[in-house]
């Protein structure tokens, strides 16, 4: 609401007018949704956009990134528990050449929700490779829709919750190869889990996330449909105030 509004004229649309009302109060009571603009971290290259809608613990996830490993798969999470922030390529504090998720763990923390194709969705599923998306042709566009913690809503809620890429080629072979291996699992080299796009997940501007988008694993929009309909109640009713305001006025006129 804009309080430039004068109570007078806001009172009367709200009691001429009840569907405005009841539109703005929806507004409110329904999902939330937070945007994160990705910046790329070890020199990768990848830039992208996050849209999350929080409708109680659902949350629907849309993620849109491009230049990642073609063909590989990206490790994908939320992060809560720490700054709210992202680490820069100078946050390489033992000089190997990566930011590590080690490194990077005090800016936008631990592993709150696995942003898989399929089935689990929790922490455990952190390293769960075989189901997080492949990037074809270097492009990312993900889409589902599952519930989160308790803890992750609370971390959207403060402004904690960080979305973050992962799996970079720094040497440009093609693949995840070379000699530094990864902090959180020996047996993989650092490119496979160095994250590659970081960005923090602000409240945005719209109410809901937008249909449409291609659907990896079990995607959904539902709700949005909801959204709009609200948006176009409150346009109606809004259009009646002004439309009664005009014939008030012209019948004051031709009084006068």
């Amino acid at each position: 609401m804009r309080k430039a509004l004068a109570l007078p004229t806001v009172a009367l649309a709200a009691a001429a007018f009840p569907l405005l009302a009841v539109s703005t109060a929806s507004a409110h009571e329904g999902p939330h949704s937070y945007q994160a603009d990705l910046a790329a971290l070890n020199a990768s290259g990848v830039a992208g956009t996050g849209m999350v809608t929080l409708d109680g613990n659902t949350a629907t996830v849309m993620i849109e990134a491009t230049g990642l490993l073609a063909g590989s798969p990206h490790a994908q999470h939320f992060h809560i528990g720490a700054q709210g922030a992202c680490p820069t390529d100078a946050d390489d504090e033992n000089g190997d050449g990566f930011v590590s998720v080690t490194e990077g763990a005090p800016y936008y923390g631990a592993i709150g929700s696995s942003l898989t194709t399929t089935g689990d969705t929790g922490p455990d599923s952190g390293l769960a490779i075989d189901r997080f998306p492949t990037a074809e042709g270097g492009s990312i566009s993900y889409e589902r829709t599952f519930e989160v913690s308790d803890e992750v809503h609370q971390a959207f809620e403060v402004g904690t919750a960080v979305l973050v890429l992962h799996g970079v080629d720094k040497d440009g072979s093609g693949a995840y190869d070379g000699d530094v291996m990864s902090d959180l699992d020996p047996s993989l080299p650092m490119e496979a889990t160095a994250p590659a796009a970081c960005g923090v997940l602000e409240t945005a501007q719209m109410g809901a996330a937008p249909a449409g988008g291609a659907e990896t694993g079990a995607g959904s929009t539902a709700g949005t449909e909801n959204q709009a309909a609200i948006g176009v109640g409150a346009l109606a009713a809004a259009g009646a105030v002004a439309a009664g305001t005009v014939a008030y006025r012209r019948r004051q006129a031709d009084q006068a």
